[in-house]
């Protein structure tokens, strides 16, 4: 069985794919297109295009958290980490590293899907426990759904029942792990969702390090999150192996070819509009142990940070040309005790035999491309496993297109054409809380 699951392993291809998990069944590459827009083509189709561009803004929420290997128990409590109850965003991005622990069976066997149903249902609940308070009926509904409660008091309980947030991508690979949600109204607005898996482990190729991207186009911009874990190791030089994985997953990581209303979208990570890097990074701070930990225990964050390896990469540009990351003003967040605040191995500072770590800044989220401005950079206290998690979140500039279709052609196989204007327009009481558009569509039905 061994040779089986190393073969295939080894030569499993790390394309793109549209294998992921989401809350929409069917075909996972158009179930987010615009229903007018996933048409078969007719032969000389009279189409008279008008096509105009604003630009809106909109949140994004991500965080990045190594769990250790830990299953997280029925009453943990993540809304710390997502911050629900200060503030809502629009899209929420969540990356995990070893969601199980990384040991042979689970490298080189089939991935353990149930862990991450079990993140999924968590994560669900806590973005969407406003929906679910009974005392709060009106103010977790959108106004559409408040409007219909006004005239069909029957229909609350089936408003009430609907998500705030749905799944639209979900991927794992051994202990990677990335979720994407977005706020259900929005929805009609992502199109072409795909993943790309690359491993950077084992052999330089299996998945116990390495990167899930995941792709999607959002109105008019095209955005893409990679969550990585990098190799591991505070000795000097180790950072070099570091600098490697990340040229292995930007070169290596690719989408599929879309087939469908945008045949342009990009098929690497750099060629996207928004590209955000999340993960356990593992760079290390550059200065002996006992050091460091003086400089921890002082909170002298800005020598330490002039000593981190992730930061004199940015600054020198070479493996993270272009890349941006936000002023730390947090404690490092590796490596703690578990269940505790107290990193390990204080107090054996030098000792013989133990493996001791210095406190680093392992985890990270970094970004490039222009239209995004990041709003938050901290960590939360969540004490499940080694790390601390980390979040950020970003105000994110958006190309939205107002289009007008006349005479839009529909196929053969609906037994009708009907004159269809389509017009796309943003509300006029648009705010940055609650941002989202709608669409109108006028039929006249000919024989």
């Amino acid at each position: 069985m061994w040779p089986r699951l190393v073969a295939s392993k080894l030569l499993k291809k790390t394309l793109g794919s549209n294998n992921f998990v989401a809350d929409i069944p069917g075909n996972t590459n158009s179930f987010l297109d615009l229903p007018t827009l996933d048409l078969e083509p007719v032969p000389s189709p009279k189409i008279v295009l008008t096509d105009h561009h604003d630009t809106r803004k909109f949140k994004v929420f991500v965080s990045t958290w190594n769990v250790g290997g830990v299953a997280p128990t029925e009453d943990i409590n993540i809304d710390e980490l997502l911050d629900t109850c200060n503030t809502t965003c629009d899209i929420y991005v969540l990356g995990f590293q070893e969601v199980v622990p990384l040991k042979a069976s689970n490298v080189l066997g089939p991935d353990k899907k149930k862990i991450s149903t079990k993140w999924n249902s968590l994560i669900r609940k806590a973005l969407n426990k406003k929906s679910y308070n009974p005392y709060n009926k009106t103010n977790s509904l959108s106004k559409k759904q408040q409007l219909v409660i006004k005239g069909k008091k029957s229909d609350i309980e089936s408003s009430m029942i609907q998500p705030e947030f749905r799944c639209v991508v979900s991927k794992q690979m051994v202990g990677i792990m990335i979720s994407v949600w977005v706020r259900s109204d929005l929805l009609p607005f992502f199109r072409n969702p795909s993943v790309s898996c690359v491993g950077c482990g084992i052999m330089g190729c299996l998945g116990n390090k390495g990167s899930v991207s995941v792709r999607f186009q959002f109105h008019e911009t095209s955005f893409c999150f990679v969550c990585c874990h990098l190799a591991s190791g505070g000795r000097e030089g180790d950072e070099r192996t570091r600098n490697s994985n990340v040229a292995e997953i930007l070169s290596r990581t690719c989408f599929p070819t879309t087939i469908g209303p945008s045949l342009d979208l990009p098929k690497k990570i750099l060629d996207h509009d928004r590209v955000v890097l999340l993960g356990d990074l593992n760079y290390r701070i550059s200065l002996p142990e006992r050091e460091t930990r003086l400089l921890v225990n002082r909170k002298d964050w800005n020598t330490l940070l002039e000593n981190d390896q992730l930061r004199m990469e940015l600054m020198d540009g070479q493996a993270f040309e272009n890349w941006h990351e936000g002023t730390i003003n947090f404690a490092p967040t590796y490596k703690y005790q578990l269940n505790n605040d107290e990193y390990y191995g204080s107090g054996h500072i030098g000792t013989k035999g133990k493996k001791n770590r210095a406190p680093a800044w392992c985890d990270r989220i970094i970004w490039t491309g222009e239209g995004l401005k990041q709003l938050l950079y901290t960590r939360s206290e969540t004490r499940l496993s080694d790390h601390r998690p980390v979040k950020s979140m970003f105000s994110t500039e958006v190309k939205v297109s107002r289009m007008r279709y006349q005479s839009f052609c529909y196929s053969d196989r609906f037994g009708r054409r009907p004159n269809t204007n389509l017009d796309f327009h943003s509300d006029d009481e648009y705010t940055s809380h609650s941002d989202r558009l709608s669409f109108h569509v006028k039929n006249k039905m000919t024989p």
